[in-house]
């Protein structure tokens, strides 16, 4: 049995930024990775887009994280040199009914400390994107694009650079609480045996059934994984906008949105599809109800010009019937037991928020109990 300062579980943006928190302060620790490289989930499966803070309840893990992550990611990105762009985006109103929902949205933005949303015309829209089709649109001038992989490989160096250690194709097999730390056995190519004094569960899908194995973990603390698939077209061709393009917000998700990578190419996506598990295959007939949606606000969309790109598979503990959910982020006050922190739920803005997540959980484990 080994004796290990800190385990981080996962090697996605969240478990990375929380594994350079933790070691920046010269805490020991190691990375645990079922797969065989960073990021092959969530994190490499969504849209790459900063998110301004705008649509989360106010007071909720999800607005603070957001909106502090946002402004560390962007300050981040700079010093780094990391690709990203801050190109703004619209919300944009459709029909009269939808314009009347705007002004609810900028007022919970406000009430989330986003300063720079703004309500404009169809006129100053259109102004600003001539091939746009719109009532009315809010614009948010603070939303932009990142390159994820170059985000996570940076997180890792840093990681790295300060001592810490990761593992791949190391998946944990079983665990439990004992007086003197969580112990653990890790499979893969190199077995072994683990003691840790604080354990992160930042296992994204998996974190669920990852405490769920732990024995010592209270059961009634751990929630039931809901899977919401979303899938991603790509656009042939050109694009006419220069800033990403959002519909008023849809139940489970934000609707099927524009956005932009850092060469300019345009893909569409996600949509919701409430799934049993982590099937990624994109079903090309699905473009039929993506060309409708993106025409509402695109009505210049070409015929044929969407292709199947990819999947993400939102990792929610809720039910369709309620579909939001609040980040959830356990310690010692939630469970009762010392050094363990378990991420439940971390889905979009879980990469905007990635850094200020790691300062949270860092904080937490200093009063984690070991």
């Amino acid at each position: 049995m080994e004796d290990v300062d800190c385990v981080v579980v996962g090697a996605g943006v969240v478990g990375l930024a929380i594994a350079r928190a933790l070691a920046l302060p010269g805490r020991e620790v190691l990375i645990l990775e079922a797969e065989g490289a960073i990021g092959t989930g969530t994190s490499s499966r969504n849209s790459e887009v900063i998110h301004a803070g705008i649509y989360y309840p106010a007071g909720s893990l999800m607005a603070k994280l957001c909106v502090t992550g946002k402004q560390q990611l962007y300050r981040y990105c700079t010093e780094r040199g990391l690709p990203h762009r801050n190109c703004g985006k619209l919300i944009v109103a459709t029909s009269p009914q939808e314009l009347e929902v705007l002004p609810a949205i900028a007022a919970r933005a406000a009430a989330n400390g986003v300063g720079d949303l703004r309500q404009i015309s169809a006129d100053e829209a259109l102004n600003l994107e001539p091939a746009l089709s719109a009532t009315g649109a809010l614009l948010s001038p603070s939303t932009g694009i990142i390159d994820s992989h170059a985000l996570m490989t940076s997180l890792l160096g840093d990681a790295e650079s300060a001592g810490a250690l990761v593992a791949f194709r190391s998946p944990i097999l079983a665990g439990r609480v004992t007086e003197a730390g969580i112990e653990i056995e890790v499979g893969g190519e190199a077995p072994m045996r683990l003691r840790a004094r604080t354990l992160v569960n930042a296992a994204g899908h998996g974190a669920p059934a990852l405490a769920r194995s732990l024995a010592g973990m209270p059961q009634d603390q751990v929630p039931q994984a809901y899977f919401a698939k979303g899938s991603y077209f790509s656009m042939t061709g050109r694009t006419p906008f220069s800033r990403l393009i959002y519909p008023v917000p849809v139940k489970g998700g934000l609707g099927i949105h524009l956005t932009l990578d850092l060469a300019g190419q345009a893909r569409f996506g996600p949509d919701v599809e409430w799934v049993d598990g982590l099937d990624y295959e994109v079903d090309p007939a699905r473009a039929e109800s993506f060309y409708r949606g993106i025409r509402r606000y695109y009505p210049g969309l070409p015929d044929g010009s969407l292709i199947p790109a990819y999947s993400g598979i939102r990792p929610k503990i809720v039910p369709p019937e309620i579909a939001s959910q609040d980040f959830v982020i356990q310690g010692l006050e939630t469970h009762g037991v010392p050094g363990l922190i378990n991420l439940f739920g971390i889905e979009s803005p879980g990469l905007t928020a990635c850094l200020a997540i790691g300062d949270h959980v860092r904080d937490l484990a200093t009063i984690s109990g070991r």
